[in-house]
């Protein structure tokens, strides 16, 4: 009597190949190189983070990602003055959705990256984005200053070194300051900052 042939097993899928290109296009983080602040490639979450297709970013200004002109000249400006000697960036910083069902929201997203020439830091670099939505929420309207402001309350700033980073004076940040405290129903800047980081 003959013994009996196992089943035969179906085909497996190939499993995608590893290489660069893959571990780019598939990285849990959002992942954009940039030349003279432009856009020349990213990944796909990226794509799913701003809610845009790879033909509305590819080619275009980061100007796209910021609420505000003024918002992403600052950024540029803080990001170029910054730089660590390896070119090394990072901070947290308020974002636009570009389309989607999303369209238009501003979001709270932490974004490191670095230039890969320090003495020209906008000419090329490999920039992290991480959307920070599910644990910060924007609670409450703010300006582009107070959301700026904001940021750098949240990295521990004084009003001196704030007023360094966005070339104004400690006073000037001390009355955002003030404003960011009363919209926020909060009594000192701690409170303030635990309301920021819990809103």
């Amino acid at each position: 009597m003959r013994s009996p042939q196992p089943a035969p097993q179906p085909a497996s899928e190939p499993a995608p190949q590893l290489d660069y290109r893959t571990a780019f296009d598939l990285a849990p983080m959002g992942m954009v190189l940039s030349r003279h602040r432009l856009m020349v490639d990213c990944n796909r979450q990226v794509l799913e983070m701003f809610g845009a297709e790879r033909e509305q970013l590819i080619g275009q200004s980061f100007e796209v990602l910021y609420p505000t002109h003024d918002e992403f000249e600052r950024t540029g400006a803080r990001i170029a003055a910054s730089l660590d000697r390896q070119g090394w960036y990072s901070d947290e910083r308020v974002m636009k959705r570009v389309d989607g069902p999303q369209r238009g929201e501003l979001f709270w997203c932490h974004v490191s990256g670095r230039a890969l020439d320090p003495a020209q830091p906008h000419a090329a670099g490999i920039w992290v984005f991480e959307d920070l939505s599910a644990r910060r929420r924007l609670a409450v309207d703010l300006t582009p200053r107070e959301r700026e402001i904001a940021a750098l309350l949240i990295e521990g700033l004084t009003s001196k070194l704030i007023g360094k980073r966005l070339e104004i004076s400690p006073r000037t940040v001390d009355v955002y300051r003030a404003r960011l405290m009363k919209k926020h129903r909060a009594a000192t800047t701690p409170e303030l900052v635990q309301k920021l980081l819990r809103a």
